[in-house]
C-alpha cells in the first residue's frame, strides 16, 4: 500500500537519520568522536549503520587505513541507541551510545572482535562487550545441557543433573546483571539490557494434572514488556522493542485475525500516550498484515482495523491528512470481503451478454473466482478450477467468474481457450465489483457458504476441495 509504505519511510528517515560528518580540525569540537583502532583489518570505506524498530539505515561512514585505524567524527550526535560498524572484509562490531556518551577509543583484533575488544571513555558500550563476554562463556555450557535434556527423560538423574546446572547458570547470569544494574542504575546499558529480558517460565496446570499449555503462553505474553519503560524513546533505536514486538505479536499470539485483533488492539491501546512507541507499534502490527504481506488467511482483517481505528488525523499526526484519507479509503474497499461478512451481491454480464447475479445462484456453496487473462498464475490454474467445477457442480458447489484488469476481447479469448463452463462475466466499468470483493493480486478465491457468508479467501485451487467437504458436512 503505497500511502502507509510512505509513512513508513518518512518515519524511517525523518527520526532516525543524523547525517553530516565534519571536518573540524579539532576533536573536542564533535558531538561524536570514534577512535578505532582494529589490527589485521583490511582497508576501505567502514559503515556505520543504525536501527529504527526493524529497519536498518546507514547513519554515517569513514574509511580504515592501512593500519586498521579509522575515526568517526561528528559536530551532530548520533541518535542514542544501538549501531553497527559493517568493516571491510565482512567484519564488523556494535556500539550503544547514550546523548552524551559518544566520545570512545576502542582497540581489538579484527578476527576476534567480542574477545579483544577494549573500550575507553564510553562506559554504555564498555558495558555492553562485559556482559556480551560474560554470557558468551556461558552459552556452551548452557547448549551442552540443553541437548542432556533433550536426550533423556525428565525421570532421569542426567536430566535432572542438566536442568539444575542449567538453572544454576541462568540464576548467575541474572546476579551479574543485577550487580550491574545496582552500580550504573541510571545508565542507558542498564535501560537497554533490562528492557531485552524476558519474562520467567511460569509452569501451569490444568485441575487435572496436565500442563495449561494455553495458560503459559498467555501469561508470559502479559508479561513480556514488564521490564520495558515507554517512557524511554532510545530503546525504539536498539534491537530490543521490534524483538520482543515480533515474539508478541507472530509467536505468542494465535495466528487468526480475532486473535490478532484483540491482542494487537490492546498492545496500541497501552502505548498510546507514548507518542514514539505508538507510532511505531500501530504502523508495525499493520504492514505485517497488509493484504500483499501476509500468508494469514484474511489476515487483512487485522490491517483494516487498526488503519481505521489508529489511522486517524488526531492520532496519527505523523502524516498528512491526505495521505490518511487514502490509506483509510483503501480499507474501506477491502472491509465488505473480509471472513465473516455477508458476500456481497455482483451483478455483470456474461459472455451471452445476458444480466447474471452471484445471487441467482442456489448451491449452497458459492466460490467467486477473480481472474485476469495476462495473469500467469490464472493460466497455470484455470484448467484446475474448470475440473473442480466438474467434479463438484452437482454435489453443492457452484462457480462464478469475474474477470479484472483486461478487455472484453482477452477475456471472451480467454474464457474460451481455458473450457469455462461456469459462470463468467465481466464489467469494463468496474462498477460491479468495485468495494465488494477486494482483489489485490490475480487470482483470488472467494468461498462463500449457504448463509452467502465469506468462509474462505486468499486460497489457492488446491485448497478448495477440503473446504468444500468440511463445509457440506456442516448442512448435512
Amino acid at each position: 500500500m503505497a500511502p502507509l509504505k510512505a509513512l513508513c519511510i518518512a518515519i524511517l528517515f525523518t527520526n532516525s537519520f543524523l547525517s553530516a560528518q565534519t571536518t573540524a580540525t579539532n576533536a573536542d569540537q564533535d558531538s561524536t568522536f570514534i577512535d578505532a583502532y582494529f589490527e589485521g583489518l583490511t582497508p576501505g570505506v567502514v559503515k556505520l549503520v543504525g536501527i529504527y524498530g526493524d529497519q536498518n539505515y546507514l547513519a554515517d561512514s569513514t574509511v580504515a587505513d592501512a593500519t586498521g585505524h579509522f575515526t568517526l567524527r561528528r559536530k551532530s550526535p548520533l541518535k542514542p541507541g544501538f549501531y553497527t560498524f559493517l568493516l571491510p572484509g565482512l567484519k564488523n562490531f556494535s556500539i550503544l551510545v547514550d546523548l552524551n556518551d559518544q566520545r570512545m577509543t576502542v582497540h581489538a583484533k579484527a578476527a576476534d572482535a567480542l574477545g579483544s575488544m577494549q573500550v575507553e571513555g564510553c562506559l554504555n558500550t564498555d558495558l555492553l562487550y562485559q556482559s556480551n563476554r560474560y554470557q558468551f562463556k556461558q552459552e556452551t555450557e548452557l547448549n551442552q545441557m540443553g541437548e542432556i535434556m533433550k536426550k533423556f527423560p525428565a525421570t532421569t538423574p542426567e536430566y535432572s543433573q542438566a536442568k539444575a546446572r542449567q538453572t544454576q547458570l541462568i540464576d548467575e547470569r541474572k546476579l551479574y546483571l543485577e550487580g550491574i544494574y545496582k552500580q550504573y542504575p541510571n545508565s542507558f546499558f542498564t535501560k537497554f539490557k533490562y528492557a531485552g529480558q524476558n519474562p520467567d517460565f511460569r509452569e501451569m496446570r490444568k485441575p487435572n494434572g496436565d500442563i495449561d499449555t494455553i495458560g503459559q503462553i498467555v501469561s508470559y505474553r502479559e508479561r513480556i514488556w514488564d521490564n520495558v519503560d515507554f517512557n524511554d524513546p532510545r530503546m525504539i533505536n536498539t534491537p530490543v522493542i521490534t524483538n520482543k514486538l515480533k515474539r508478541y505479536i507472530k509467536e505468542l499470539t494465535p495466528q487468526r485475525p480475532d486473535s490478532l485483533i484483540k491482542v494487537s488492539d490492546a498492545l496500541i491501546r497501552k502505548v498510546m500516550p507514548y507518542p514514539e512507541y505508538f507510532k511505531l507499534f500501530a504502523n508495525w502490527i499493520a504492514l505485517q498484515y497488509e493484504n500483499t504481506k501476509t500468508t494469514v488467511m484474511d489476515g487483512e482483517a487485522v490491517y483494516v482495523h487498526i488503519v481505521q481505528n489508529f489511522f486517524t488525523n488526531e492520532l496519527a499526526v505523523w502524516d498528512k491528512p491526505e495521505n490518511l484519507e487514502k490509506l483509510r479509503k483503501h480499507v474501506w474497499e477491502m472491509e465488505a470481503s473480509l471472513l465473516g461478512k455477508k458476500g456481497p451481491d455482483v451483478a455483470a454480464p456474461d459472455i451471452q451478454g445476458q444480466l447474471k447475479s452471484l445471487y441467482d445462484k442456489t448451491a449452497p456453496i458459492l466460490v467467486v473466482f477473480m481472474f485476469s487473462p495476462d495473469c500467469e498464475h490464472c493460466q497455470k490454474e484455470a484448467a484446475e478450477i474448470q475440473t473442480i467445477y466438474e467434479r463438484w457442480k452437482t454435489r453443492g458447489v457452484d462457480f462464478y467468474g469475474i474477470a479484472v484488469n483486461t478487455t472484453d476481447p482477452e477475456w471472451r479469448q480467454f474464457v474460451q481457450e481455458k473450457g469455462f463452463t461456469f459462470t463468467n462475466v465481466f464489467d469494463p466499468s468496474n462498477k460491479a465489483i468495485y468495494a465488494k470483493y477486494f482483489v489485490d493480486i490475480t487470482p483470488e478465491l472467494y468461498v462463500l457458504n449457504k448463509d452467502r457468508t465469506i468462509i474462505g479467501k486468499n486460497l489457492h485451487a488446491n485448497q478448495l476441495e477440503e473446504l468444500f467437504t468440511k463445509e457440506l458436512k456442516k448442512i448435512k
